[in-house]
């Protein structure tokens, strides 16, 4: 029988879920055993699984479960060097030629597991199952909206937290912005897609016209002057071989309004970066990173943002991922076939 094993997450500041009780409940009755780690952070209460009729282990002890188990989180691993026997469900961050990504795969190599990575679960079309892309575009530009008020004010963005929903968000950037000089202008790129989406979806809600950008109007590679007569620009494209660098070097002394960037994709350690401007993500308690003082540019690079709305992009994200989760009693076709392939390609290099 496939078991399913949810285990806690282990990053700070992460308190989203991949399955609801009731998604446990439906696996279930598909004919998995699933059990549900007990965790000091998640969104979602404990009591929900019990009901649905899960079982319940410790946090954090998915290293010793059973061999056959397959381990579901969502985000990273600790970073202790320790060999990887099981298969796991998880965004690793390892494909797309992040130089950190080499350390996992290798994991993986010496223990002899596989890695079912979350982004490259794909229909037969290729496209995404599941993402958490309309809330990281949403949450993102919140984030950078606030990075621009604390800018008008003469700071930097403080610490950030976890909010109980999109309204209390909203009326807490309707604070920012009422002491604000004037209102901002922005620019999304990959406006077309989930990310984008929601990113322009947040600029709308607080009376913010954006200027919507995808593929067509990026396509002759640059420069983007454009990017540069706008206070704040969100980068929400999935950044592969051929993107075209969004903002340079020498746009931090041009002549520009542009002050904040919001890099929603947040990929600094890809080869493949459109916004070479930083060299790590950022974080909860420092949400931007300043790259130039006079004028100031900040770029807001965190990269777990659905996690400011844990509960709403939980239940959307696991809503998504649900009919997949049900097929895992046949890993030998369909999506989980197509995701070993992609794992099994990028362990020739290792």
């Amino acid at each position: 029988m496939t078991h399913l094993w949810v285990r806690a997450e282990q990053r700070p500041n992460e308190e989203r879920v991949g399955v609801t009780p009731d998604g446990v409940a439906t696996l279930i009755k598909a004919g998995l055993t699933v059990t549900v780690e007990e965790s000091s952070v998640r969104a979602i209460p404990i009591n929900g699984y019990v009901q649905a009729g899960a079982q319940i282990a410790p946090e954090n002890s998915w290293p010793q479960a059973p061999k056959d188990a397959i381990i579901f989180g969502l985000k990273e691993l600790p970073e202790d060097g320790t060999p990887l026997p099981h298969r796991h469900i998880m965004f690793g961050h390892a494909f797309k030629g992040q130089h950190s990504g080499r350390a996992l795969l290798e994991r993986f190599k010496a223990g002899g597991g596989t890695l079912y990575d979350l982004e490259y679960l794909v229909d037969q079309d290729n496209r995404r199952v599941a993402a958490f892309g309309y809330w990281a575009g949403f949450a993102g530009a919140a984030v950078s909206l606030k990075a621009w008020c604390a800018q008008d004010k003469g700071g930097i963005c403080g610490p950030v937290g976890t909010y109980p929903g999109k309204d209390a968000l909203l009326s807490d950037l309707r604070d920012d912005l009422a002491s604000a000089s004037r209102m901002p202008s922005a620019i999304v790129i990959g406006a077309l897609g989930r990310v984008g989406s929601g990113a322009a979806d947040l600029c709308t809600a607080m009376g913010i016209t954006p200027t919507r950008w995808d593929m067509a109007e990026t396509a002759t590679g640059g420069p983007f002057p454009e990017i540069l007569s706008h206070d704040m620009f969100f980068n929400c494209i999935f950044a592969r071989p051929g993107t075209p660098v969004f903002v340079p070097q020498s746009a931090l002394t041009a002549d520009r309004n542009l002050s904040v960037i919001g890099d929603v994709a947040c990929d600094p350690d890809s080869d493949y970066n459109p916004v070479p401007l930083y060299a790590e993500a950022t974080s909860w308690d420092a949400p931007v990173t300043r790259v130039h003082n006079t004028p100031p540019m900040d770029v807001m690079a965190i990269d777990n943002l659905p996690s400011l709305l844990p509960v709403e992009s939980s239940q959307d994200y696991a809503e998504q991922l649900l009919p997949s989760l049900t097929t895992l009693t046949d890993l030998k076709s369909g999506v989980w076939a197509r995701a070993e392939a992609t794992f099994l390609t990028h362990m020739q290099d290792i």
